[in-house]
């Protein structure tokens, strides 16, 4: 495998928040210009995170998180889409959602079912707050990225909304 600039790994909420915005861009780009996974990650840790965003400076991302998503996203895409295509409404298919969207989805849920040392109450907040980022105000996409991701959280993290105020 090429040489990728040393991983950094920077702890700060920022940091994760950034390797999230991160994976959604990744995600979005793999899945318009066919990009493959390992050379996604290699061009946005060697050029595209901690860079600029609209002329401002952008924290440094988490790199390792950053690519533990994007891989993640790619390896259980089979067992993500589900937890997506159940609250479709009838006759809708993953296609016909917006692609921002289902990158934000996808990476969600990946963290939602594969990182449990993650609090769901995190993930669910950091991928709305995503997803207001990306859509204008009144667009539904915000919703129902809430309401798949809320869902999920209860059905794949049950034992813990007694514990966080869920």
């Amino acid at each position: 495998m090429t040489q990728i600039r040393q991983m950094q790994r920077p702890r700060s909420v920022e940091a994760k928040t950034m390797a999230r915005l991160g994976a959604v861009q990744a995600l979005y780009q793999m899945e318009h210009a066919g990009t493959g996974v390992e050379a996604v990650i290699r061009e946005f840790v060697d050029h595209r995170l901690g860079g600029e965003m609209d002329g401002s400076a952008l924290h440094e991302a988490d790199d390792e998180f950053f690519a533990a998503i994007v891989r993640g996203v790619v390896e259980g895409q089979r067992r993500i889409d589900p937890f997506i295509q159940r609250h479709l409404a009838e006759g809708w298919t993953l296609k016909r959602l917006d692609a921002t969207a289902r990158a934000i989805l996808r990476a969600g849920l990946f963290e939602l079912v594969s990182r449990p040392d993650i609090p769901w109450r995190t993930v669910v907040d950091e991928y709305v707050e995503l997803a207001n980022s990306f859509f204008e105000k009144g667009e539904a996409e915000p919703r129902f990225i809430n309401a798949v991701l809320d869902a999920t959280a209860k059905e794949v993290r049950a034992d813990d909304f007694g514990q966080d105020g869920g």
